[in-house]
């Protein structure tokens, strides 16, 4: 996800070189929407493709996972964002005319003053936490019992893009922990003293999401 969603975001997203266009906003949430609907059928069967640490603890929450995985899977998605932080750093780095790193590089999110639209931390908090509100209810809802489990990658995938159409202007989207942490350690500056934000506001909406589905779905399934 960090690759491929922030990659196009800091890459091509709203760059013109050579005659060609950025990708723009709908460019930059389908790179991210469809980077969850190719690895949820190619490594779901493997380990749920759940690649977010607020999905993990949602899912934690729900009773759906022990505490020691939740503890390997959220590790393991900081290392891999990190690493795939690491890999745009190195190729943004390679332009001949030289790279140099601004405020919220390697599409870090953020808000406030100089970000995007410019919108406040009360603005920025809500929309992280109910937006992980809803990609999680949706994440519980269609890989559970009375969900279509066949279809569930695409839509996740379809979420996570409408998702993005609504808060790129405001955050960059994070409701990922892991996404924001490893451009954000890697940036530094603003984009790491924010990072708390997108650590706690999308745990907060994935823990209510858990909260309600339990209290929806007594049963668990």
């Amino acid at each position: 996800m960090v690759l491929f969603g922030c990659g196009a975001a800091a890459i091509a997203g709203a760059t013109t070189l050579g005659g060609l266009s950025g990708l723009g906003l709908l460019g930059i949430a389908l790179a991210f929407g469809l980077s969850v609907v190719v690895f949820a059928y190619a490594i779901g069967g493997i380990s749920g493709c759940h690649i977010n640490p607020a999905v993990i603890i949602g899912v934690l929450v729900a009773g759906k996972i022990s505490i020691k995985d939740a503890s390997i899977y959220i590790v393991a998605q900081l290392i891999g964002a990190l690493l795939a932080a690491f890999v745009l750093q190195q190729i943004l780095g390679g332009q001949i005319a030289g790279f140099k790193p601004g405020e919220w590089a390697y599409g870090s999110n953020g808000w406030g003053k100089g970000y995007q639209n410019e919108y406040g931390l009360n603005a920025a908090f809500l929309t992280e936490a109910v937006l992980t509100f809803i990609f999680l209810f949706v994440i519980l809802a269609t890989t559970s019992k009375v969900g279509n489990s066949t279809m569930a990658g695409l839509a996740i995938g379809l979420t996570l893009v409408l998702i993005h159409l609504v808060a790129i202007p405001i955050t960059g989207t994070s409701v990922n922990p892991a996404r924001s942490f490893g451009p954000a350690l890697l940036a530094g500056g603003q984009a790491l003293s924010q990072l708390w934000l997108f650590i706690v506001a999308p745990i907060a909406g994935a823990v209510v999401a858990a909260i309600v589905w339990r209290t929806l779905d007594p049963k668990g399934v």
